[in-house]
């Protein structure tokens, strides 16, 4: 059993809200899902090296925006401060979210128009533009445009409820935050099964399930809301200094044992996000505890800290670059192993570089100008050096 050494809950400003190893998992979790992705574009012209590929990363999409939703959840509980306001809460969301999606959605928008010359439906833009894409059951509604951003569409309603969720939570006595943990993961084990209750469709060819479940399991932002909550809680969990029954290594190892024996014991809809969640809960939980223990991992080495940084931009950028990479340099062609995985690093390289223009001119200084309010003039004359503007908060390893 690993306990965190200090109570971050109740030392006030001794609080470290700085979690350098969830930031560097958050580019693991992004470079999981570019892997996925990779697959659905069959570089491997061997058609059992193409087969290997899918079956190491065929899930592995699921697992990082899983990873990424319930983060959300512990990252906002854990930099919650006690002075917020809830408008003050929603900017900062708004400008860490929002602009990064309307030049990703433009971007999106010129390639697959005037690229690859396919006409967007104008009411399917604007759904996607306005983050609601994610609530209706259409793969062409909800994928549209810049097809990844469906899950931006739940977060949206995510950082809506927050402020009404983080309070919910906090009535919770600590002795009853794992009870409650183990809640939120029944509701999330019973999702699939209530997607048996939807009209009747044919399964779809790449997933087990059919187009209305896969919807109601993954993408209906109300049902991905119990990943959220359960950050939050495990958030909790962790800042009042309870228990946690594995180390970062040993959250770490039942994951991978999660993802590779999952599919062979549970029926192939809980593979999509339930199997997956509790796991992934502990692994966030161990490194927040081995961060405020002061323990340093090479998820939190300079060089990781740094691609979590960059992992949101990643995240948007690297449907466009697989997809319009692939298309660039011939769409239908495939490649002997070795240059079919030159290839891929070559695409990953390139969404590394748009990610960090991204981040280095586009999202950092719009944080750094409109996240927060600037303060207004003093009523008084002010001292001959003005005091510092309030700092925004890092939120570093949050989206």
């Amino acid at each position: 059993m690993v306990s965190t050494t200090m109570t971050p809950e109740t030392a006030g400003g001794g609080r470290q809200n700085r979690l350098p190893s969830l930031t560097g998992m958050r580019f693991i979790a992004a470079a999981a899902v570019f892997l996925f992705h990779v697959m659905f574009q069959l570089f491997f012209a061997n058609q059992d090296h193409q087969a290997k590929y899918s079956a190491i990363f065929g899930r592995s999409g699921y697992l990082g925006v899983g990873f990424f939703f319930i983060l959300s959840g512990f990252v906002l509980t854990w930099s919650a401060r006690s002075t917020d306001t809830t408008l003050r809460f929603w900017r900062r969301r708004f400008f860490k979210i929002y602009p990064n999606h309307l030049f990703t959605f433009l971007a999106a928008f010129i390639l697959i128009t005037q690229v690859a010359g396919t006409v967007i439906d104008k009411k399917y833009a604007l759904l996607n533009l306005l983050l609601v894409q994610a609530w209706f059951p259409q793969f062409e509604i909800n994928n549209s445009v810049n097809n990844i951003s469906w899950s931006l569409s739940c977060e949206a309603l995510f950082y809506l409820c927050f402020p009404l969720l983080i309070a919910l939570v906090r009535r919770i006595r600590p002795e009853r935050l794992w009870a409650w943990a183990f809640v939120v993961l029944a509701g999330i084990f019973l999702v699939p099964s209530l997607s048996e209750l939807l009209p009747y469709q044919p399964q779809l060819v790449w997933a087990p399930a059919s187009e209305n479940q896969f919807w109601f399991i993954y993408f209906f932002p109300p049902v991905r809301m119990l990943d959220f909550v359960l950050g939050i809680i495990v958030a909790r969990i962790v800042l009042a200094g309870r228990r946690l029954p594995l180390s970062l290594g040993g959250a770490v190892a039942l994951a991978v044992a999660a993802y590779a024996v999952g599919p062979l014991v549970l029926p192939g809809k809980y593979t999509l996000v339930a199997i997956m969640a509790l796991p992934l809960a502990l692994v966030i939980a161990a490194g927040a505890t081995a961060d405020v223990a002061g323990q340093a991992t090479w998820l939190s080495s300079r060089a990781m800290v740094w691609l979590g940084e960059i992992s949101f931009a990643f995240y948007l950028w690297h449907s466009m670059v697989i997809t319009f990479g692939h298309r660039a340099l011939g769409a239908t062609r495939q490649w002997g192993t070795p240059a079919a995985i030159g290839v891929i690093a070559l695409l990953f390289a390139v969404t590394l570089v748009l990610s960090w223009l991204l981040f280095s001119f586009w999202e950092r200084p719009i944080m750094r100008r409109f996240a927060a309010p600037r303060r207004n003039p003093p009523a008084e004359p002010a001292p001959a050096t003005a005091a510092p503007a309030p700092p925004v908060p890092a939120g570093n390893a949050a989206q």
